[in-house]
């Protein structure tokens, strides 16, 4: 029998190896081409939670992360810059792992399934053809903006937290805490930025400290900051995107970013390529033009994320105003509306 016509994806994160690993599980030919080297750190929640774990463990990957010192989440505290609210139940628990072990993980397991994962190797082509996937991460904002979005990120050691995941507002943005394996804490914050970018070289801890005397500076007050760990990004588009205006077969944050203080966005990059996997393979075996096989993606994406994307920007547009995120927060502590917010986002 003889092979499919092979899929060429660009960008090894999450979404183009989970992509290549689900299609080598059926056999198509896959190359993976990455800019990047393995293992490295990346700005990132590094937390599972959502629909994104039920892909993983369709692929078999669930149990690997958990032998690879995943751990799970089941309680998670929001603060604002001078008050803590007492921790709740997840819905439904989530999964955190160190993306330095998470990618390190996707890839091994991609090479092991006959992939071809080509490191160090960057495409500049304008726009990919049939045949090619972009899974090159986030879009990078173009237009011209008051505000400028970045993220920021650190592992933390010697931090005792009150719940799983906490939350912490802070007048520019957000920060994320959460429980790793071997005592590490990974602090992941989204800051407003008006004006120049500043210099993160050597101010980046200032960010993710937070203000003086709020709750988040306390919570980091004995903690050790592993500089190795640490990793940012700037222009980080937030707008909505649909996959049915994008000329390219996209997955991933190349699609569409989520507000990342849904905790959605590594569950998104995992069942956009979930839900690529079968148009993309019928056309490997000749059953799908490219053209009828990209708009299936794209409509498998639209239908997945629209609702969603919603909620998610009216959330985010909620907690970076002052005056409404404290109504959010107290709201949140009624049952029935935290776990509408969890799930309208997930």
């Amino acid at each position: 029998m003889r092979d499919g016509l092979p899929i060429t994806i660009v960008g090894g994160g999450l979404a183009g190896l989970t992509l290549g690993i689900a299609l080598r599980q059926q056999n198509v030919p896959v190359t993976v081409c990455e800019a990047g080297t393995y293992p490295r750190h990346r700005v990132c929640g590094e937390f599972i939670c959502g629909r994104g774990l039920e892909v993983l463990r369709e692929l078999g990957l669930h149990a690997k992360f958990v032998a690879a010192g995943a751990r799970a989440a089941r309680t998670a505290a929001f603060h604002s810059t001078r008050r803590s609210y007492s921790p709740r139940v997840l819905p439904c628990p989530a999964l955190c792992l160190s993306r330095y072990v998470m990618d390190e993980l996707l890839a091994q397991e991609f090479r092991e399934l006959g992939g071809n994962l080509r490191e160090r190797e960057r495409v500049t082509a304008a726009r990919l053809g049939p045949g090619w996937v972009r899974a090159t991460g986030r879009r990078i904002e173009t237009e011209p903006a008051r505000v400028k979005w970045i993220g920021l990120k650190a592992h933390v050691r010697h931090v005792s937290l009150i719940a799983d995941l906490e939350m912490h507002l802070v007048p520019e943005g957000y920060v994320g805490l959460c429980r790793l394996a071997g005592g590490e804490v990974n602090v992941c914050g989204l800051f407003a930025v008006q004006g120049p970018v500043p210099q993160l070289a050597t101010g980046w801890q200032g960010f993710l400290r937070g203000p003086a005397g709020s709750v988040l500076q306390q919570r980091l007050h004995t903690a050790e900051f592993d500089s190795k760990s640490f990793s940012a990004v700037s222009g980080l588009n937030l707008r909505p995107a649909a996959a049915l205006t994008i000329a390219e077969c996209c997955v991933g944050d190349a699609l569409t970013m989520i507000p990342p203080v849904t905790g959605n966005g590594m569950s998104m990059a995992f069942e956009s390529a979930h839900w690529a996997v079968e148009p993309l393979a019928a056309y490997s075996r000749g059953e799908r033009t490219w053209d009828a096989a990209r708009w299936a993606v794209a409509r498998n994406c639209d239908a997945g994320f629209a609702r969603r994307l919603r909620w998610a920007s009216w959330m985010q547009r909620l907690l970076m105003q002052r005056g409404s995120r404290e109504l959010l927060l107290l709201a949140a502590r009624t049952e029935p509306l935290w776990r509408l917010c969890f799930a309208s986002t997930r």
